[in-house]
């Protein structure tokens, strides 16, 4: 498959998008190819997982400080704080 680059307002025409979309649906419908640099993880390895996406990055801040992952040399300023 062809890599495929844009530049800044570029937009692809509809044909373009037409086959890229193709493209993309023939690339989803391939078999899994063995990587040995990249073998697939375990059940237990993703069950390890863990969302990382916070509303706010003071609860972010919360969550790092409550899991012993905070640095203690971050500090976290408020959009209000910033402003004022």
């Amino acid at each position: 498959m062809a890599v495929v680059r844009y530049t800044a307002g570029d937009e692809p025409t509809p044909e373009l998008h037409a086959i890229m979309k193709a493209e993309i649906e023939a690339a989803a419908k391939r078999p899994y190819a063995y990587d040995p640099d990249c073998p697939l993880l375990t059940e237990e390895q993703l069950s390890e997982f863990r969302p990382v996406h916070f509303d706010t990055m003071e609860e972010r801040a919360r969550h790092m400080a409550a899991t012993g992952d905070a640095n203690p040399k971050a500090r976290v300023v408020s959009a209000a704080a910033a402003s004022g």
